[in-house]
């Protein structure tokens, strides 16, 4: 029989079967079309098993084996049975091919994620390239699920119970070196010999484990030792995830109430909670986020006439934490960069962030120490411009202040070639005054990373009325390249981000001036979801530098972005957050918050109100939310999911809620309006008072995600 999609050949007794045959894209997926072959493929081995030798699987594609099921046909299913049905298929399909007698070895290379692992593990032996791109996982329960086709019920029997945990609950993947010290993969070959070598293991292969390693399989062969493990699991789970998450609890339900179940039963379970998932709030908010995610991967901004520059060589203008940083980020891209300061001082503190950076990658085992000292070294420190016309990026990161960044950028482009691109990592001021020192605006944009720079996603690209298209292009695939996130924004104040942020920290202050107790205001955020309360946020980013932010911010928003005297207070008594070890907490030479300082404490108001949680939830989030609403109407981005992508990976802004808009869309914008006028008459006009255009949106009957510029 003919197939389409996938390849079906015999060959001296032995069926090779290639994934993303006759396929445009560079992603193989589990389509509907695709699993409808797999499955006759599978049929048909089952009626030639007697005449065949074995059966080997692999890929037509250079970086991909399978990448996992379709997630438009997940995002389709609108009920619990659907999902259930759509898993059982799957199961289906994959007990079949777990039931051939003939051997049945899956050849890794490239991504190999989600149903592409389940497959792989349906197989009897799973051999991986060497490649670095190749890599196995089951990442499910980052999109709210379970793993629908077996992962749950193959992976313990492949790699033992505690590695399959650890796998399944994180969504980690494995690479080929550590897919073979767990046992997934029999074997490591070069991509070209994968195939070759495959019939070798046609007899089977018995992983040789270490004494610790038998021992650590027997205990968690005994019912009691899997209770135990299932317990500190759990644990484990509450303490990362708070209990926000529901699909990590509902993976360790399944798999603990399946210890004794045989495959049917157990796989049952597994469909029954895949299709329970699938359907929830929750799991279609992370399904729109990996939309969201997916749909930046490509730039669909304004095309422009002429060549799009690309980005070998770097160079920053100003070192110390953040200049280290974005300089990490050039040498993790080879493009062994110029770092730039006045003093040796401030170039020591750059090299240090980079070398902190790229250690962190050395002890995660991401990094060998040779390529470590091979790309730190790389960074060439100096205190003028010598070799700065082999730059082809140059980003900009000294002090924030306005006069000086116009300075610096009138002189630094006589040392740089006229094709090369200038960027500002300002936080908040204007890129389009800053546009005016240059003789060539054209090349010129704000590239603001969030800091730290190795941790945090997000990339802002600013624009101006002078900007070429190519020269946004080109920062968009660079940073894409970089492995961040692109968001183009218009210049303004704050940006985006940090526009959408101040009411964040802005409304804490307020609050604690009322009388309400700090450990209330940060209790409230985190038990909504943020990753920090607001005081310790206002700590990290440095309380004197969000002071002067927010000044900013006011000159160009006026009143309502007001902002309490707290930050000011303790400003003038020296304390300024984790860098100074004081601000509203204490800190040890590590940055880890050792206790509430009790100088900021002395400080603020004592605590005399008691405030619901709500309230205190609704009076920090709806000024937020009335800000995203002005974002949109001022064109700062033209759409609630660039709002919604720039506080998830900007901020943190929690995803099992969606994003901002999306929440705001879920509890509705009448709803929403209603609290607002009530704070603007029971607190403050301007910092409540609810936006013309969410006014005029909710008279429309419209959502945030209807609006489009």
């Amino acid at each position: 029989m003919a197939y389409k999609r996938i390849s079906f050949e015999v060959e001296n007794k032995i069926a090779y079967i290639g994934f993303g045959y006759n396929c445009d894209k560079s992603m193989t997926t589990l389509d509907e079309e695709t699993l409808g072959e797999l499955r006759d493929i599978i049929e048909e081995l089952h009626t030639k098993q007697k005449e065949l030798s074995g059966a080997i699987f692999f890929t037509h594609k250079d970086r991909c084996f399978i990448a996992g099921a379709d997630i438009n046909l997940i995002a389709a299913m609108k009920t619990e049975a659907d999902g259930a049905y759509g898993a059982e298929q799957g199961q289906s399909i994959f007990n079949r091919l777990e039931d051939l007698k003939i051997p049945t070895v899956a050849c890794i290379h490239g991504v190999c994620l989600g149903g592409g692992t389940e497959f792989s593990l349906a197989c009897k032996t799973i051999l991986m390239s060497d490649d670095k791109g190749t890599i196995m996982g089951l990442p499910e329960v980052k999109l709210g699920l379970i793993p629908g086709f077996g992962g749950t019920y193959r992976m313990p029997k492949k790699i033992g119970l505690p590695n399959a945990l650890d796998l399944i609950l994180s969504g980690k993947t494995v690479n080929a070196r550590k897919g073979k010290r767990l046992g997934l993969a029999a074997a490591v070959y070069p991509k070209e010999r994968l195939k070759a070598m495959a019939p070798e293991h046609f007899k089977g292969e018995e992983k040789k484990q270490s004494f610790s390693e038998s021992l650590g399989n027997l205990a968690a062969d005994n019912f009691l030792a899997k209770k135990i493990i299932f317990q500190k699991a759990r644990e484990g789970v509450l303490k990362m995830t708070k209990g926000f998450y529901q699909a990590p609890l509902k993976i360790l339900d399944v798999m603990e109430a399946g210890m004794m179940k045989g495959r049917t039963s157990y796989l049952a379970s597994e469909a029954e909670a895949f299709g329970e998932l699938c359907v929830s709030e929750q799991s279609k908010n992370l399904q729109h986020i990996f939309f969201m995610t997916e749909k930046v991967k490509k730039y669909s901004g304004k095309k422009g006439e002429g060549k799009v520059p690309r980005f070998e060589r770097g160079a920053c203008l100003g070192a110390g934490t953040m200049g280290g940083g974005i300089a990490w980020l050039m040498a993790s891209n080879n493009m062994a960069p110029i770092m730039k300061d006045l003093t040796p001082a401030a170039l020591e503190l750059g090299l240090k962030q980079s070398s902190s950076n790229f250690m962190g990658a050395v002890k995660r085992n991401k990094m060998t120490f040779e390529e470590f000292e091979k790309k730190q070294r790389s960074i060439a420190c100096q205190l003028d411009y010598r070799g700065f016309k082999k730059a082809d990026l140059l980003v900009e990161a000294v002090v924030e202040n306005m006069d000086i960044k116009k300075k610096v950028f009138a002189e630094a482009e006589n040392y740089v070639r006229e094709d090369a691109v200038l960027t500002s990592n300002t936080s908040s001021l204007s890129v389009q005054e800053m546009s005016t020192a240059l003789q060539r605006p054209e090349r010129f944009a704000g590239l603001h990373f969030f800091n730290p720079v190795h941790k945090m996603p997000l990339v802002e690209i600013i624009t101006h009325d002078k900007v070429a298209p190519e020269t946004v292009e080109a920062l968009y695939n660079w940073v894409l390249k970089a492995k961040k996130t692109p968001v183009v924004v218009k210049d303004g104040p704050g940006f985006l981000v940090n526009r959408i942020l101040m009411p964040y920290m802005n409304e804490a202050g307020f609050l604690l001036e009322e009388g309400v107790a700090m450990k209330d205001i940060e209790d409230a955020c985190l038990n909504f979801g943020m990753p920090m309360g607001p005081c310790r946020l206002l700590d990290e980013v440095g309380i004197d530098v969000g002071e002067k932010v927010a000044k900013i911010i006011y000159v160009g928003l006026g009143e309502r972005a007001k902002s309490s005297n707290v930050s000011h207070m303790l400003v003038e008594k020296g304390l300024l957050g984790r860098k100074t070890d004081k601000g509203f907490y204490l800190y040890d030479e590590k940055g880890k918050v050792t206790g509430v300082n009790d100088e900021a404490m002395a400080i603020l108001p004592k605590p005399t109100k008691k405030m619901s949680e709500t309230e205190i939830q609704m009076r920090i989030f709806l000024p937020m939310i009335n800000e995203a609403s002005t974002v949109l109407a001022d064109g700062i981005v033209t759409t609630a999911e660039e709002v919604d992508l720039g506080l998830i990976f900007g901020i943190g802004f929690p995803p099992f809620r969606g994003g901002l808009l999306r929440y705001a869309d879920t509890e509705g914008l009448d709803n929403l309006i209603a609290a607002l006028d009530k704070f603007a008459a029971s607190v403050d006009k301007d910092r409540y008072g609810a936006s013309e255009f969410m006014r005029k949106l909710a008279s429309e009957k419209k959502k945030f995600y209807e609006f489009n510029v």
